[in-house]
């Protein structure tokens, strides 16, 4: 779609506002509403606005910013009423002086892609990110109550969540997302909708189009849409699982060697040994809250371990069975991300590692098929040189701090704006006393 094509679509489809959206470093989505007698202006100059008040963008003195949409991401927002319609376009965001901004987290992926660009070659990204649907405990109380009793793939000839998820997963279709499945999660209250691959920036753009539209329609059915990583204590977080895989401008899947004995070519297993040696740092912004690394513990299928394999899912990055011999559908599948993450400081910094590992041929260690890592002792773990991510979110910050690949990825400006946002929140979070510490200490201190 190009502008010419923008204004029509917004004519025929009867919108009344434009959304023009973008995110912050954190990946809370931004907005600036604009009526539909702008439209012609926003396409031919922008929109200015003040950058000063947006987490990692600009100082005040140099708060002027300007929003260039892309029409592609044209899209109705299908919950907002007949009489006040609304669609939204993504932004690139600009300085004045006609630069793109360099802490945009939507230009800093597409910088990140323009280096494979050169190569021929096309990054495609398939996430699988999970959610909880809860009813509100109270008007004003935040302690959640699971919308639902099912358990994983269940099904429910009444089950109001199976409504709720069906009509998700249409109006995302209306949005233009490839919907591929929506299936109850294992734990209580806990959902996935998956849809198809796309390059990287698509599929970021997918993410949060996925994120926000879902809170909306749960919001209308009076319940708490919640990408949260860990909500509930002792049960199964939320992450966001990401297929990957590497393309050359002919169509061929880059991962894929019939002549090997995983089929895996020469490429994939740099691609693979990048992503572990970097894998401790890239927690930091695949897995950016401190709520994050409650998921990543031992005991609820999320990846603590660093390794790969192809039937072992305590593995951080897996080969699916089911794609091996299959030269379309040969990935790898990274296991850490969660929900939380910025998806384009997400994409970044995973395709930055693999790259490290293919340029400079890193080796790849053999893979743990046949060892549950999480049955095994930390001695054994270390005779077998099996690393840990991070258990918080400050260890993982300082192995970002360490890691100038990542950092180069993210650019200076995107890099400090993540760091002074992230230390922050972990010294909020430190300081902050938990209902947990009044319970255990309150009368026994």
């Amino acid at each position: 779609m190009d502008h010419r094509d923008l204004t029509a679509r917004v004519k025929e489809d009867g919108v009344k506002f434009i959304s023009l959206q973008f995110t912050d470093v954190t990946g809370a989505v931004k907005s600036v509403d604009i009526p539909i007698k702008r439209l012609s202006e926003a396409i031919q100059d922008g929109i200015w606005f003040d950058g000063s008040s947006i987490e990692g963008f600009a100082r005040i003195q140099e708060s002027d910013m300007r929003l260039v949409l892309d029409p592609k991401t044209y899209a109705v927002l299908p919950w907002t009423p007949e009489e006040a319609k609304r669609a939204r376009v993504f932004c690139d965001i600009y300085l004045p002086d006609g630069s793109p901004f360099p802490g945009d987290p939507r230009g800093t992926l597409k910088r990140a892609l323009e280096r494979i660009q050169q190569r021929g070659w096309t990054y495609n990204v398939g996430p699988e990110p999970e959610f909880f649907l809860f009813k509100r405990n109270g008007q004003l109380t935040i302690n959640p109550v699971p919308h639902d009793v099912g358990g994983y793939f269940d099904f429910s000839a009444n089950d109001q969540a199976v409504r709720v998820r069906t009509e998700l997963m249409a109006a995302l279709e209306g949005m233009g997302l490839e919907i591929e499945m929506g299936h109850h999660e294992v734990a209580l209250a806990q959902h996935e909708i998956d849809f198809r691959y796309a390059n990287a920036l698509e599929t970021a753009d997918n993410v949060l189009t996925l994120k926000y539209t879902v809170k909306a329609i749960a919001a209308q059915h009076e319940l708490v849409a919640s990408f949260m990583p860990k909500p509930i204590f002792g049960i199964n977080g939320s992450g966001m699982h990401c297929h990957q895989s590497l393309f050359d401008a002919q169509g061929n899947n880059l991962f894929f060697d019939p002549q090997d004995e995983h089929h895996l070519s020469k490429l994939g297993y740099g691609f693979i040994a990048g992503q572990l040696k970097h894998a401790r740092a890239l927690a930091a912004v695949v897995a950016p809250t401190t709520n994050s690394y409650k998921r990543l513990v031992p005991g609820y299928e999320a990846p603590v371990y660093v390794g790969w394999a192809q039937i072992n899912r305590s593995a951080l990055i897996r080969i699916p069975y089911y794609t091996q011999g299959r030269d379309k559908s040969m990935r790898a599948e990274l296991r850490c991300p969660d929900p939380s993450a910025n998806p384009y400081l997400a994409f970044t910094v995973m395709l930055a590692a693999a790259l490290d590992g293919i340029d400079h041929q890193y080796p790849c260690p053999p893979p743990l098929n046949n060892v549950n890592v999480y049955h095994l002792t930390p001695e054994e773990r270390q005779e077998l040189n099996i690393a840990e991510l991070p258990g918080s979110l400050a260890e993982a910050m300082r192995e970002l701090e360490n890691d100038p690949v990542l950092q180069e990825a993210l650019g200076e400006t995107t890099y400090q704006a993540f760091q002074r946002a992230k230390w922050a929140e972990i010294e909020e979070y430190r300081t902050r006393v938990t209902d947990w510490e009044l319970e255990r200490y309150l009368e026994m201190a």
